[in-house]
């Protein structure tokens, strides 16, 4: 019997009880909100050192986990109080009763797996963007988040900043006017050593040297075992769908974000890619460059809306109208919602947003804006809004109830991505109608010791 499996069985004795109905409440919610809060961080290298330091300000870190020994000891020696692990199952086994909230930092693949064991103990939860790497994954987080009474954040820091809650506002009070077109891109995919996006040689990757800070069989977590890469880690694991979701799913919960909340659009029912690449049949890594066009049908008074990403190219191929007064887009990223009245821009995040017209009209606009009506809760601020939700027993905007919903219309889109062609989804049966084959895909198989949520199911 190997130590892993008796530290799954371990922590899954202590939560029995919460698997056949009896909800684990967390401890925190009669506390004062000036109390701090006991933290542990699964991940703390690169986004999740930043996570960590942000945090730390006004609480305390009490348990630290990486499977990469230069991150863990980095960070232990900022925290010299915490406790350290590699193995967050192990973290969890022995530290639980200490621990009131964590913050998960890992990579997309893993995401799932800490925060259902942190979510079966009561633990309030910040996931990194995006939330989950299937389908299946988003909807049994968003049953778990409700089940178990936790406050649940996902770390899309544009949702906390005042150009969303702007343009949601301009939107409703009928600035726009009807919005059936919307387009969001970023630019070209940067296809280079040590980035995001480092492209082996050939697929599968061959097999190099573990380093030896680095636990790869931990690393991997639910994926299925194949030989070390330093394309895949400590960086670039992004561009590789089993492990990340690409340039679209890493982006599009900050460029789409707003208009998926102002439209409600909820989950598409067509999504069709466009893939330019010669012979892009591999499926295990993003093609340099995709248009992903998803289809929403009307919702209440809302018409249908046709949704465009543009991804890789050096300018998104969009028709700029002469009304819009401008000569061309943001080549970085952006997003377009075209209206009947007015059309909006924003760039990658939803924080500047601008109607465009003349000078002299955006001014005037200005003046005479719309009445502010959704509460304000920090520019940018995601995890102060998450540790205020926990203090105060409310939850923050981007709780797994509206998280769950934007990445899982990013995750349909990455799927027609990574097979091209077209994808009918059934989003109430969570299913795809015309090509069956990738039923397979929107719940992805887990390796032993790594399955976890099955029991929202029965």
């Amino acid at each position: 019997m190997n130590k892993t499996n008796v530290s799954r069985r371990s922590f899954l004795g202590r939560t029995a009880m919460a698997s056949v109905g009896v909800v684990v409440l967390p401890s925190l919610l009669s506390l004062s909100p000036n109390n701090k809060l006991n933290i542990a961080a699964i991940g703390v290298g690169n986004r999740g050192g930043q996570n960590l330091k942000v945090v730390a300000k006004t609480n305390n870190i009490v348990a630290l986990c990486d499977v990469d020994d230069f991150f863990l000891q980095k960070a232990g020696a900022d925290f010299p109080q915490a406790q350290k692990f590699v193995d967050f199952r192990k973290m969890f086994d022995q530290m639980s009763k200490e621990i009131d909230a964590v913050l998960i930092s890992t990579p997309d693949h893993t995401h799932f797996a800490a925060t259902m064991i942190a979510m079966q103990l009561g633990k309030h939860v910040y996931v990194e963007k995006p939330l989950a790497h299937n389908i299946w994954q988003l909807r049994t987080l968003k049953k778990a988040a409700n089940h178990y009474g936790i406050i649940s954040q996902m770390g899309n820091q544009g949702h906390t900043t005042e150009g969303i809650r702007l343009i949601k506002e301009w939107y409703d009070a009928d600035v726009l006017g009807e919005v059936k077109e919307v387009h969001a891109w970023r630019g070209e995919n940067k296809f280079k050593p040590g980035y995001y996006f480092t492209k082996p040689e050939s697929f599968p990757a061959p097999k190099q040297n573990v380093p030896s800070n680095l636990n790869w069989d931990l690393w991997l977590g639910p994926v299925a075992n194949r030989p070390f890469n330093s394309v895949y880690a400590p960086k670039s694991w992004r561009g590789f769908y089993d492990f990340g979701l690409g340039q679209l799913g890493d982006w599009a919960c900050h460029t789409m974000d707003a208009p998926y909340w102002a439209l409600d659009l909820g989950a598409p029912h067509k999504v069709k890619a466009e893939i330019p690449e010669a012979g892009f049949n591999h499926q295990s890594f993003i093609p340099d460059a995709s248009t992903v066009t998803f289809s929403f049908k009307k919702r209440g008074a809302k018409p249908p809306v046709k949704l465009v990403w543009h991804e890789g190219y050096k300018k998104p191929n969009i028709e700029i109208k002469p009304e819009w007064g401008i000569k061309e887009l943001n080549s970085g990223g952006g997003m377009l919602m075209i209206g009947s009245k007015n059309t909006l821009m924003t760039g990658a995040r939803p924080e500047k947003p601008r109607l465009l017209v003349s000078d002299e009209e955006w001014a005037e606009f200005l003046k005479n804006a719309p009445e502010k009506t959704i509460p304000r809760v920090g520019h940018n601020q995601p995890h102060k809004e998450w540790l205020n939700a926990i203090k105060n027993n409310t939850q923050p905007g981007s709780n797994f109830d509206y998280a769950t919903g934007l990445t899982e219309m990013a995750l349909v889109g990455v799927m027609a991505q990574r097979f091209s062609g077209l994808i009918k989804y059934d989003g109430v049966h969570m299913k795809i109608k015309n090509r069956p084959e990738l039923n397979g895909y929107i719940k992805e198989s887990a390796r032993d010791g790594w399955s976890f949520g099955e029991d929202l199911w029965t």
